[in-house]
């Protein structure tokens, strides 16, 4: 009784603290979520990528149809095609004209937060939190150093360091996990940089982000699962090498607020009809095949989070082998873990299998993006071999997610965005394989589920 009589009596202090800012014309104070966000948006924790100059020169490096349209075209026009064309947005509710994907100061410097890889669009929709399934970093780096030798501007680490490694070779999806490997490799257990390198084999492969909205639901981060969720695993994009100890420890109140925006989001939901009946026979099957590992929804859900042993779900396993046993016994001593204080899984036996809230607009599936659809999901006899966008924003409905061509083979002849606009599931780390339980629905079990899934 005390209990409920002190909770109601913090949420009667909070309702008069807000009824008495609102009465004397005061703003409410900043929640700590609202700081999150802004402080992803304002604060840059790395080096900048490139300048304002070059940023507005960037048309110049491309291909010469798409050049002679940008030179003809007027400057807000121009902005607009290098926005579509690297994958980046607006900021929702803000007509600033400022990129989601960066934070820009004042003396117009670029620098990218986490919204980068964590803030898409879909179905016409800009949505923070949501994978950028259009992010094309590895044409951005290599057009923004042309651009800075033409212009004469010095080059950032990032063009150097896009020379030695693969940043991505499709679009959407990056070498993220790499990135980290490569830079944690020259850091002591404090995170001080150090001169050599203790650097095993890296195992280059491209990633999808995974959506936002299902860090609540988490105790675990990374796709085994191996780190115990906090806000010092989120710092770890932060490990440039002009990043030392004291900045890190200087940040950590920044990212408490990070972790709070991240715990703080909810799904996009369906924005396209629903067969309500379908769904509901969808349910029933869900309940019965996928529920163990992918939790319940509805107004009592769980989520098990479960690790499927990688012989058992069978997707690709680059991203497995890319962490090894020594990288967990690594991180298990430095700062991030708060050396070993929050548990960290050395031997994971696969992936975790993902929450599946708001399924319908994180397109394209499995942990590499290699799956454009989730009637493929259903249908893994039917997974394209080679796939791409028929439209820069086209969602396909009646397969729940991208509006997809699908082809033998990549063509020959393409320029270098056309070919990173293919996704070939024969190259290394991007096969669409795996993941085969859905060979035991009917048909029409699999058009019920389909349906139950897009209203997740």
């Amino acid at each position: 009784m005390n209990c409920c009589m002190n909770r109601l009596s913090r949420s009667l202090l909070i309702a008069l603290v807000c009824y008495c800012a609102s009465a004397t014309g005061l703003p409410a104070e900043e929640t700590a979520a609202e700081r999150g966000y802004r402080h992803l948006l304002e604060t840059p924790y790395v080096p900048a990528y490139f300048s304002q100059e070059v940023f507005d020169n960037l048309w110049k490096a491309w291909p010469a149809p798409l050049r002679v349209e940008a030179e003809n075209a007027t400057a807000e026009q121009r902005r607009g095609m290098a926005f579509r064309r690297y994958g980046l947005t607006t900021r929702p509710g803000d007509d600033s004209g400022l990129p989601l994907q960066f934070v820009v100061d004042e003396a117009g410097n670029w620098t990218p937060n986490c919204f980068t890889c964590h803030g898409g669009h879909i179905a016409g929709k800009t949505i923070p939190g949501l994978p950028n399934a259009h992010y094309a970093l590895q044409t951005l780096i290599q057009e923004a150093r042309l651009t800075k030798l033409r212009l004469q501007e010095p080059l950032a680490t990032i063009d150097y360091g896009a020379l030695v490694m693969p940043l991505g070779t499709t679009h959407g999806t990056t070498n993220a996990v790499i990135f980290g490997v490569a830079l944690a490799a020259y850091r002591d257990a404090d995170l001080n940089v150090v001169p050599a390198s203790n650097q095993t084999r890296l195992v280059h492969h491209d990633m999808d982000a995974p959506p936002w909205w299902h860090f609540s639901k988490k105790q675990r981060l990374y796709l085994e699962g191996f780190a115990t969720k906090g806000h010092r695993p989120l710092m770890q994009f932060a490990l440039d090498r002009t990043n030392g100890p004291e900045k890190f420890n200087a940040w950590e109140n920044d990212f408490r607020d990070i972790y709070a925006y991240l715990e703080s989001l909810e799904p996009p939901p369906y924005p396209f009809d629903v067969n309500t009946e379908l769904a509901r026979q969808g349910e029933q099957v869900f309940h019965r095949v996928c529920a163990e590992c992918h939790g319940t929804y509805g107004d009592r859900p769980t989520y098990p989070e479960r690790n499927i042993p990688l012989a058992e779900v069978g997707t690709d396993r680059a991203r497995y082998d890319a962490l090894t046993r020594r990288h967990h016994r690594d991180y298990q001593r430095n700062w991030f873990s708060r050396y070993g204080a929050d548990p960290v899984v050395v031997d994971p036996p696969g992936y975790v299998a993902p929450p599946l809230d708001g399924i319908w607009a994180s397109a394209p599936y499995f942990h590499n993006g290699s799956v454009p659809t989730l009637w493929h999901v259903l249908h893994p006899d039917e997974r394209p071999v080679v796939w791409t966008r028929t439209t820069d924003d086209g969602y396909d409905q009646r397969r729940v997610g991208l509006d997809v061509e699908t082809l033998t083979n990549v063509p020959r002849g393409l320029d270098v965005w056309t070919r990173r606009a293919h996704f070939d599931t024969r190259m290394f780390g991007k096969s669409g394989g795996g993941h085969l339980f859905p060979d035991a629905l009917t048909a029409a079990e699999k058009q019920a589920v389909l349906e139950y899934l897009k209203q997740l």
